[in-house]
């Protein structure tokens, strides 16, 4: 039965053995969890040999309605909610396990407001960020309040097409028409005093397209942030190392190894 099944609908991937290992959730693009291109990104889980659960969940509204996902602010506010509440479920069935949420480009502003929607001092171990649709200014300081290790950003300024032409004019997961931060990264809200600035430079990381992400599929575009060689080569290593290490720290030991 198993080998009939799409890799990322595969149920093995939730048994009681990976759960008791740690729980990675996915959140795909505004396209839906039945896209080949967003399920890259279980597939490259997979391959990388992960040993936690790995669930993919389409918080979107259905297939074929791009900008109504991105931009039904209300809708995704439900969904974040309900993902904050599977995470808490799991927290409370699997106490003191690595939680992990990945957010590809529509879903990881999603990923963002469930972390927001997190009951005060509730912590995930950490959020990476594949090309997310929010505004590039946006203010993190609620979302990383609620993770151990940090957020991990990716961007690249080579996704004119989708994050600079299409995202602007369509607007953003947060309702703004301008660059996002899947396109030329994170920054610092102008009204932030320093001890919030800090915050910023302890818990958020960042990583640019960098050419040599070629020899892993990625051309710099926005869907080769989901392709499965460049997930299980530079993502996948950041949700089985340790937990007590800082998200940051370990991001840039595996982006010095794939170099």
């Amino acid at each position: 039965m198993g080998d009939t099944l799409a890799p990322w609908n595969d149920p093995r991937l939730l048994f009681p053995d990976r759960l008791d290992c740690g729980y990675v959730l996915v959140l795909p693009g505004v396209g839906g969890g039945d896209s080949p291109v967003d399920s890259g990104i279980v597939v490259g889980l997979k391959d990388a040999n992960v040993r936690s659960a790995i669930e993919l969940y389409d918080w979107t509204d259905g297939q074929f309605r791009w900008v109504e996902n991105l931009r039904d602010l209300d809708h995704n506010r439900a969904e974040a909610r309900k993902i904050a509440a599977k995470i808490l479920l799991y927290q409370e069935r699997y106490p003191g396990r690595p939680v992990h949420v990945i957010g590809y480009s529509g879903g990881g502003g999603v990923a963002v407001l469930a972390l927001e929607a997190l009951p005060p001092g509730q912590k995930i171990t950490g959020a990476i960020l594949l090309a997310p649709t929010l505004a590039f200014d946006y203010n993190l300081q609620r979302a990383m309040s609620h993770t151990e290790r940090g957020l991990l950003n990716f961007y690249s300024p080579l996704d004119a097409l989708v994050l600079t032409t299409l995202a602007t004019a369509a607007g953003t997961t947060d309702g703004r028409h301008t660059l996002s931060a899947g396109a030329i990264g994170f920054q610092v809200p102008k009204s932030l005093d320093r001890a919030q600035r800090e915050t910023y430079q302890q818990r958020l990381f960042q990583q640019a397209y960098r050419f040599d992400m070629l020899g892993a599929g990625h051309l710099g575009g926005h869907f080769g942030w989901a392709n499965p060689t460049f997930i299980a080569r530079h993502v996948a290593p950041l949700v089985d190392v340790s937990p007590d290490e800082p998200l940051h720290v370990a991001a840039r030991e595996v982006d010095r190894r794939a170099r």
